[in-house]
């Protein structure tokens, strides 16, 4: 019996359709949605990308904001206190508080010194964010030891503080610059030299530095207000007035010496229950707290792992050396004289110009609120700087320097009257105007060094060697504490103009194109394997041993670069220069 060759043909077509539906219902479930934009939703993610970067400048800010406040003042009130003789009496006896406090004071000035030396270590091991998490928990730890005043709890904790100033101002300092080149990566997600991962043309990134920038230092100098609060709202009550406290004081201002001799040794009507004390150093300690859990969950990272592993890579030995080879930039040696006027500034306004002209005129209780006025006028006037994105980058830091230069001619000549506090109006006029100097002082010289290492892979080499010679000046104007105060003016004023000279001068070698010596860092020494180095020039092949070398040995050589002029085009390498 014959088959009828039309079944088969029937039942070839059932499952032809069958198949055709079962691949119609699986495009479906996997296919792509027939409203999906696909340029919308990149958009859409980078979007969400540049939120995150301002997510993190924000956090950044604000941690920096509180970790500051809470330890200027913790310090400001632990160091009133520890002055009245008859609270060390009836407190602490024999304990020798002054002696503490010096010692205090000596581990946190003094310890920055050596800086230089493992920041750069402490941040390649780290990482830049951990770095940030680490150094904020030293201070918290610092407000903690002040639970229980003794020599071994405040000493050492003072000691941790002075180790971490320098990684943490480093690390802030690269961490802002960092998310304004991510922030211009997400923002041009669509040009060329981003996607193939390529070097951003100069200058590219000079405006998210401006503004990231300025948005850091307008936060950061609010510290100085919210460290005034524990004075404000609890010290003030148990201060005596200026007629007590100021009664010995003879002279003030430009005639004085030291730091306000004459000053009553007994400057409570009553001393504050140890249970107020106690309830004061919590809230500190929360805010303290609340920044380190700022930085953890809400800061997130500079580089990717595979980036920070790389950078780990490269030897202890380049780490060591490469802060040094940064100095041979002739950029960062005429900028030196401006990183120092930066840390004398900054504690010159906090002790010299405090005591010896607003307390020996207007009495201790109103310290706080001339430090509040000058920690107002630097956040608002931090904005100054935008100006630069109009502007020649010179306006900030000479304009600063001006304002600086005319406020210190002033307090040379003028000594306030003690006990007279009808010249408050001028003093908190000072106070103002000495707040925006230092905001366009600080944010311009951050500004400057972004833009000037933009094409840097990595920027905390030079943070670093900017905070740490403000460490130094900081520790010199505690050297000079008892110098008179026109000496310490006169100082002031020869390191603001050579500060100004210098820079004047670096920005003359830029604009006739003067070439300088930028250190690259070397790529690890290792061969890294695995899916996640895989690229399209380092593959997963094994090199010889001679390119490896020959490679190596290139990288750790100088790099020569022309100068720009005012962010212009780049010029051909100068042939005549050779490198070390």
């Amino acid at each position: 019996m014959e088959e009828d060759p039309s079944c088969y043909q029937d039942a070839a077509k059932l499952a032809a359709g069958e198949g055709l539906g079962a691949e119609m219902q699986l495009d479906d479930v996997v296919g792509t949605h027939p409203d999906y934009n696909e340029e919308e939703e990149e958009q859409k993610y980078f979007r969400r990308k540049r939120l995150g970067v301002v997510k993190n400048v924000l956090a950044a800010s604000l941690a920096a904001m509180l970790t500051y406040g809470v330890y200027l003042g913790l310090l400001q009130m632990q160091l009133i206190l520890h002055y009245d003789e008859t609270y060390r009496e009836v407190k602490y006896s024999n304990m020798e508080l002054e002696d503490i406090d010096r010692k205090v004071l000596m581990g946190i000035n003094v310890t920055p010194v050596v800086a230089l030396l493992y920041t750069p270590v402490l941040i390649r091991f780290f990482g830049t964010k951990w770095t940030m998490f680490l150094a904020v928990g030293i201070y918290a730890l610092f407000v903690s030891s002040n639970y229980w005043e003794r020599y071994f709890t405040l000493v050492p904790s003072a000691v941790a503080i002075g180790v971490a100033i320098v990684p943490l101002w480093a690390s802030m300092g690269h961490y802002i610059t960092r998310m304004a080149q991510k922030y211009y990566e997400y923002a041009n997600y669509k040009e060329e030299h981003v996607q193939e991962q390529r070097q951003a043309p100069r200058g590219a990134c000079s405006t998210y530095v401006v503004i990231f920038q300025t948005i850091f230092y307008a936060c950061f100098h609010l510290s100085f207000v919210c460290a005034q609060m524990p004075m404000l709202f609890f010290l003030n009550n148990y201060l005596y007035q200026l007629n007590h406290t100021l009664y010995g004081v003879k002279h003030c201002g430009t005639l004085s010496h030291g730091t306000l001799p004459g000053f009553n040794k007994t400057v409570l009507h009553s001393l504050p229950r140890s249970v107020n004390l106690i309830i004061v150093e919590s809230v500190l300690m929360a805010a303290a707290f609340l920044a380190m859990l700022v930085v953890l969950l809400l800061c997130g990272s500079a580089y990717r792992p595979t980036e920070e592993i790389d950078l780990r890579s490269i030897g202890w030995g380049n780490i060591f050396q490469l802060p040094f080879k940064h100095m041979r930039d002739y950029r960062l040696r005429h900028l030196l004289p401006f990183f120092i006027y930066s840390g004398f500034e900054v504690l010159f306004v906090c002790t010299g110009f405090s005591l010896n002209y607003g307390v020996c005129a207007l009495g201790l209780e109103k310290l706080a609120y001339l430090l509040m006025a000058y920690g107002f006028s630097a956040s608002a006037c931090s904005s100054l700087a935008l100006c630069t994105l109009r502007l020649r980058r010179q306006c900030p830091l000479l304009a600063g320097a001006f304002v600086h230069a005319a406020i210190l001619v002033t307090l040379f000549c003028w000594a306030p009257e003690p006990r007279h506090v009808v010249q408050a109006p001028l003093l908190y006029s000072i106070a103002v105007l000495w707040g925006m100097g230092s905001a366009l002082n600080k944010t311009g010289i951050s500004i400057l060094l972004g833009m000037l290492y933009e094409d840097k892979e990595r920027q905390d080499f030079v943070f670093t060697i900017y905070h740490w010679w403000q460490a130094l000046a900081i520790f010199t104007v505690y050297l000079w504490s008892g110098l008179p105060m026109k000496a310490k003016l006169s100082i002031m004023l020869l390191a603001l103009g050579l500060a100004a000279g210098s820079y004047l001068w670096m920005e003359r070698k830029l604009a006739q194109r003067v070439s300088y010596r930028l250190p690259r860092i070397p790529r690890p020494r290792h061969k890294m394997k695995g899916y996640r180095y895989l690229e399209d020039d380092d593959s997963d092949e094994t090199a010889s041993e001679g390119e490896g070398a020959s490679r190596h040995e290139d990288e750790d050589d100088d790099d020569r670069h022309p100068a720009e002029a005012n962010g212009g085009d780049e010029l051909p390498k100068d042939e005549g220069e050779g490198t070390d």
